[in-house]
């Protein structure tokens, strides 16, 4: 009869592991306590460090002796790790998918099993104390062995687990080793779209506990009119008394003594916490023993009660939604083993993007993540350890989920969670897990949760909300959400995934907050997801890069999936964040300038705009004239207030007027003065008066076999008469371009237009459409010379494409107008990525002065954040470092865009009549499109000479639909009759004011 090895049994989930319990620190006084600093508790031995570390191939492959004999010879490697990511082993990553053969509970006998080995140093042991073992996270299956002794095991790789190993102690040196196993049965639960990695990935360490002790506690809050009522149970080991207090600087104090392990107090004018003044108060636990105090137990303790009414989620009884992100943990030089400074981080971007939620995907975090967010306020839809998507590639994602055998397993991924993190303020939803199907361990979950707290609980796959609290989607489209908002559940609704952010995107975010914020019952929205899972490397010769699936020789893969966050492996925001932070900034501006009225409306949930500070800046042209500001003051949450504002417009030029808000106070992350929120609003349109050309002498024309050369006293063009194309174009002595003007319907793929590319450009071959010209022409047009170009764009193998029409006007004064039509043939009318023309510029002509949507990249579903201004930059600054590079450093709603060399000389571009009302958009690169469509990693990129630049009449909105929202139909441009035109003029030095007014005569 073949053995059931404990990591294949799902029944065993551990072996001597002790209770979980509230994650907390005993002091020997209270003054240490009210450090909070786990490094003074009592006790208290840091392991984290380093390690002696083996890797072997398999747990059989281990000899006994290594579990009892230190081995100096091994490596060292510094834990919290994980071994591939310090190359031991293979990384590998999949989305869904098991990266070995499918027989649950069963794993590969090649399962790579890492040993630990450490010396640590008790001077001396007390004989009445305790001593824990506590590792906050090691995958996924670890046993403990101290002094040669087995003391235990344990599964749930995300969720901490303590060992008493008291008994295995001696003064002096004592050898720890940790055996840990890549694949146990626990795996077929721990699917979550992210790295297969392993090891001890958090921090481990020791805690002396005093005879004496606090085992556990429990705290909750309940309001009652203004007042709260707070209630303790405790669980002691011992204790003769336990003293309990509540303070806060300038608050009253309250204090209470437990009786039978249970206490209450009343906090009158509680201060109660909120995501938007998360105030904590300082409380502290004394445990008495015979002799007096023995510990203490200090504890940050925000007020704060959830329930749910009338179909709502109240937080104190105040309605909210939640603006959220969902959250892996990820650092990409240490992946998984993310320390406190990259936490503190991470929340800090997010407050500072006006997110107020974060959803802890897919499993539980390092317990100092929770005190996090109490601390800077962001409300934690607080998931467990648990997905086993892997099985819908068999056919039954819902395979374990709904097999009794499995049900300890599940039941103890939540009965850890819950009791670990319980007392925090900031969580507001527990969730069972993800995309795990439903069945009979889903209900245990949520009994099991149930019975330990009151809070809601959440998982998405119990699609009607049969047995849980919240209804929950993923990707619902904003049609489907409106639906949801029109025909309400019972129960609240959130949408627990959504907005796809895999590379450039996601895009249509403010279409999706328009039902968010219309309709009660959806209370909750996070983004997919926070940060890419891009892994720090270099190619041989030195060049950084981030790698992904495949690039470890891991087969299958799925490849970039994992590069889907709104921040950048190396924790800068990503241009979706930048747009995410408008679409939910919480301070909503409207302007009439009718009757010059300016109304500022309160969108928060729990507090005023008394921090708020609002500068209103008119704008001609693009350059801000004149500031001024305002203070909302006491707006009450929900409300509005109304202000006089006239903004005198220009009489000639383009008058806007540029709201910026505020917030005035200095937080933990954010100075004083900190912008939330930019908004902009159209206030007058007037021509601005035109200036003639100045005279110059007529053009002249010459024609030879190949060539048509139009020359006068201040340009020279040379056109091919074979491709219509301009192959010289010079003026004041130089060349102004250094490629001709090629029109084209795409750009290099993005990751949100994947489907599209797989669906109809691929098969249609529009990605390599070749453009045959049909004839060049040329007649006098008065003074100017226009030369015709008839050219048919077309792809290989199919019988469609597109009759164009490029008529280049080349005036004495050196301006060439180009006019373009196209009208469509065949049978292929659907979208393509964009209409526009491309060209090479001199590598010289870095320097991008523009006046249109900036400073950052927009596209015509992603521009909330970017306001119409005049801007500078370079064109390397402006190509957006995607992972995987792709389309990148649009820009909408250009007026003109000039590109100029340090002496001043260059090119501008512009409408040839009303820039303002019919606007373009361009994009400026070091690259070339091919050059970027084949590369696969920034360090495939070589910066080329020239400068590439796209001017676009029309783009295709980004989407979501790497795996969410398509393009939303008013974004979509379709291969169908078309016509635009542009003007474009040599610069020469400083001269941009004159040319934008200059006209030509004749």
């Amino acid at each position: 009869m073949e053995t059931i090895n404990d990591w294949e049994n799902p029944s065993l989930t551990n072996k001597n592991r002790l209770t979980p319990r509230a994650y907390f620190m005993g002091y020997e006084s209270a003054e240490l306590a009210s450090t909070r600093s786990r490094e003074l508790s009592r006790g208290f031995v840091q392991l984290s460090g380093p390690w002696q570390f083996r890797l072997f191939p398999g747990p059989r492959a281990v000899p006994s002796r290594v579990l009892s004999e230190y081995v100096a010879e091994w490596d060292t490697v510094e834990v919290p790790h994980l071994w591939q990511v310090d190359g031991y082993g293979s990384l590998a990553y999949t989305d869904e998918g098991f990266p070995f053969p499918v027989e649950q509970p069963l794993v590969p006998s090649d399962d790579p099993t890492g040993i630990y080995q450490r010396i640590v140093t008790m001077p001396s042991l007390c004989p009445t104390s305790r001593y824990v073992l506590r590792l906050d996270g090691v995958e996924s299956y670890a046993e403990i062995y101290v002094n040669g002794v087995f003391v235990g095991m344990t599964k749930g790789s995300r969720l901490s687990a303590e060992f008493d190993v008291t008994d295995f102690l001696s003064e002096g040196e004592n050898l720890f080793v940790v055996k840990v196993l890549q694949y146990s049965d626990g795996t077929y639960i721990e699917d979550q779209d992210m790295w297969w990695a392993s090891g001890i990935f958090r921090d481990l360490y020791l805690m002396e506990r005093p005879a004496v002790r606090l085992e556990d506690f429990c705290v909750r809050t309940h309001r009652v009119d203004g007042s709260a009522h707070v209630t303790l149970d405790v669980k002691t080991n011992g204790a003769a008394r336990v003293e309990w207090g509540v303070s806060a600087p300038g608050e009253k104090c309250a204090r209470t003594e437990a009786k039978d392990g249970h206490a209450e107090l009343v906090i009158e004018d509680a201060r109660f916490w909120n995501p938007e003044d998360p105030f904590l108060y300082d409380m502290l636990i004394t445990v008495f023993g015979p002799e007096g105090p023995s510990e203490f137990v200090p504890h940050r303790l925000g007020l704060a009660e959830v329930t749910i009414e009338g179909g709502h989620i109240l937080l104190n009884g105040t309605y909210f939604k939640m603006r959220g992100v969902n959250r892996h943990d990820h650092d990409d030089h240490a992946g998984r083993a993310v320390g406190l400074a990259r936490m503190r981080r991470d929340l800090e971007l997010m407050k500072r993007h006006n997110i107020n939620a974060v959803r802890t995907s897919h499993y539980a975090n390092d317990p100092r993540f929770y005190e996090l967010c109490d601390e800077y306020g962001i409300m934690v839809l607080a998931e467990t350890d648990m997905e086993s998507h892997g099985f819908e590639n068999i056919g039954n994602i819902a395979m374990i989920t709904d097999d009794p055998s499995w049900e300890a397993a599940y039941v103890d991924r939540i009965e850890r969670l819950v009791m670990q993190e319980r007392n925090h303020a900031s969580i507001v939803i527990w969730s069972l897990g993800n995309e795990s199907g439903y069945g009979c361990n889903i209900r245990a979950m949520y009994s099991r949760a149930k019975e330990l707290d009151g809070r809601p609980v959440h998982y998405e796959e119990d699609r009607d909300a049969e047995t849980v609290d919240i209804i929950s989607t993923m990707y619902s489209r904003v049609s489907q959400m409106n639906d949801f908002g029109e025909h309400p559940s019972p129960k609240p609704r959130i949408n627990c995934e959504y907005g796809h952010s895999m590379g450039n995107g996601p895009g249509g975010l403010s279409e999706y907050q328009e039902v968010f914020d219309r309709w009660d019952s959806i209370q909750g929205q996070f983004i997919w997801e926070w940060c890419d899972h891009g892994l720090a490397a270099t190619t041989d010769d030195g060049r950084p890069y981030h790698k992904y699936g495949g690039d470890s020789g891991d087969y299958p893969n799925n490849g970039n999936f994992c590069i889907d966050g709104m921040v950048f492996p190396w924790q800068e925001p990503s241009p979706g964040l930048t747009e995410y932070k408008q679409v939910v900034c919480p301070v909503k501006i409207a302007y009439d300038a009718l009757p010059g009225e300016l109304t500022v409306t309160n969108g928060r949930w729990f507090t005023t705009l008394d921090d708020v500070l609002i500068t209103l800046e008119t704008v001609v042209d693009g350059i801000p004239v004149t500031t001024q500001t305002l203070s909302p003051g006491a707006v009450k949450p929900g409300a509005h207030a109304v202000f006089p504002v006239r903004v005198e417009a220009a009489r000639t030029g383009e008058t806007l007027l540029t709201v910026r808000v505020h917030t005035t106070t200095a937080r933990a992350w954010c100075d004083p003065l900190y912008q939330i929120g930019v908004y902009q609003f159209p206030v007058a349109l007037h021509p601005r008066p035109s200036m003639a050309a100045p005279a110059t002498p007529a053009l002249s024309v010459a024609e030879d076999e190949l060539t048509l050369t139009v020359s006068g006293a201040a340009t020279s063009v040379v056109f091919s008469l074979v491709s219509g194309e301009i192959s010289s174009w010079r003026a004041a002595g130089r060349e102004v371009l250094a490629s001709g003007m090629r029109l084209g319907f795409w750009h290099p793929l993005i990751d949100n237009h994947q489907q599209e590319f797989d669906a109809l450009w691929q098969p249609n071959f529009i990605n390599v459409m070749q453009t045959s010209t049909r004839s060049v022409t040329w007649e006098r047009v008065g003074a100017a010379v226009a030369v015709s170009v008839e050219q048919r764009i077309a792809p290989p193998v199919c019988a469609f494409g597109m009759r164009c029409r490029l008529v280049y006007t080349v005036f004495p004064s050196g301006r060439i107008d180009l006019g373009v039509n196209g009208t469509p043939y065949g049978d292929y009318h659907e979208i393509i990525p964009r209409i526009g023309v491309s060209f090479e510029l001199p590598g010289e002509d870095r320097a991008v002065e523009w006046y249109g949507r900036g400073p950052g990249e927009s596209y015509p579903d992603s521009l909330a954040a970017n306001v119409i201004g005049r801007y500078a930059s370079t064109v390397d600054a402006m190509f957006t470092p995607y992972v995987f590079p792709q389309d990148c450093g649009n820009h909408e709603q250009v007026r003109w865009v000039a590109l100029r060399a340090r002496h001043g000389h260059g090119l501008l571009v512009t409408r040839p009549t009303d820039a303002a009302k019919n606007p373009f958009s361009f994009s400026a690169w070091p690259y070339t499109c091919e050059d970027i469509d084949s590369a696969r990693h920034a360090s495939d990129l070589v910066r080329r000479d020239a400068v590439t630049v796209n001017i676009n009449d029309k783009i295709l909105g980004l989407g979501s639909n790497s795996w969410g929202s398509e393009v939303l139909d008013s974004y979509r441009i379709r291969f169908e009759e078309f016509s635009f035109a542009l003007s474009l003029r040599p610069l020469l030095s400083a001269d941009i004011e004159q040319a934008l007014t200059q006209i030509e005569e004749g």
